[in-house]
């Protein structure tokens, strides 16, 4: 499977991208040379930021309501339900791009109050090359830990600590960017791999410890059939697991 036709297909990409573009522009066109070495503030704050939005709200507990929950399964319960669907890889547009909108707010906030003339310049940095670059770089590797690919030393390293966050402690490891490992270890949720081995792999994992066959787990998957490519005996196979 060609990893770049993959990447490109899903709809959360290609504003992604136009994005970093335009930061660039922005700041070819008006930004001063101290401003670009901004743009490495951005590498950081998205990686606290993906490591934030994976484990507060998409580990979020299980919505009572059904509309709820399958809001909370298209942003990330089926994809653990369903580790192997592409369909499922990616961050939904509508996470993506309200985190965008407000990542930039957030930042050109508070350079209004510090350096209101360089503003918009700084949140360019920060945001749209810096943070929106860094994003790009987690979708990439998250789909190359999911795909049986010839990989990489680095992406095989992402690989082995995703899969343990996947199939043997899903409150472990919730970061998924090279290097990201250091927000795990200062978080405490980062888990030696001998203390993993030792350690009794979590009951329901694939459903973040929900039962396999939990009504509202049956009635997302029947929702998302057409959407995600679930046939018939992959629903059924899952709600035996």
């Amino acid at each position: 499977m060609h990893r770049l036709p993959l990447l490109f297909h899903h709809n959360s990409i290609p504003p992604m991208i136009a994005a970093v573009a335009l930061g660039v522009g922005v700041l070819i066109w008006q930004g001063a040379t101290w401003q670009w070495t901004l743009i490495l503030l951005g590498i950081p704050a998205q990686m606290l930021n993906e490591y934030g939005l994976h484990r507060h709200v998409f580990h979020l507990n299980p919505p009572r309501s059904q509309w709820a929950f399958n809001l909370l399964y298209q942003a990330h319960y089926g994809h653990h339900d369903f580790p192997t669907k592409p369909k499922l890889f990616f961050a939904p547009i509508w996470v993506s791009l309200p985190m965008l909108v407000v990542n930039f707010g957030l930042v050109w906030g508070a350079a209004r109050v510090v350096l209101p003339a360089d503003a918009m310049m700084i949140a360019a940095a920060v945001v749209l090359v810096g943070g929106v670059s860094t994003f790009l770089g987690y979708e990439w590797f998250h789909m190359t830990a999911h795909l049986p690919v010839r990989k990489t030393r680095v992406e095989r390293h992402v690989t082995t600590l995703h899969n343990q966050h996947h199939f043997r402690d899903f409150s472990k490891w919730f970061h998924v960017s090279p290097g990201g490992e250091v927000i795990d270890r200062a978080m405490g949720t980062a888990i030696a791999r001998d203390a993993l081995r030792d350690q009794q792999r979590i009951e329901f994992i694939r459903t973040l410890g929900l039962k396999p066959d939990d009504p509202r787990l049956m009635s997302a998957r029947e929702t998302f059939t057409q959407k995600y490519d679930l046939s018939s005996q992959e629903i059924e196979q899952a709600a035996r697991v």
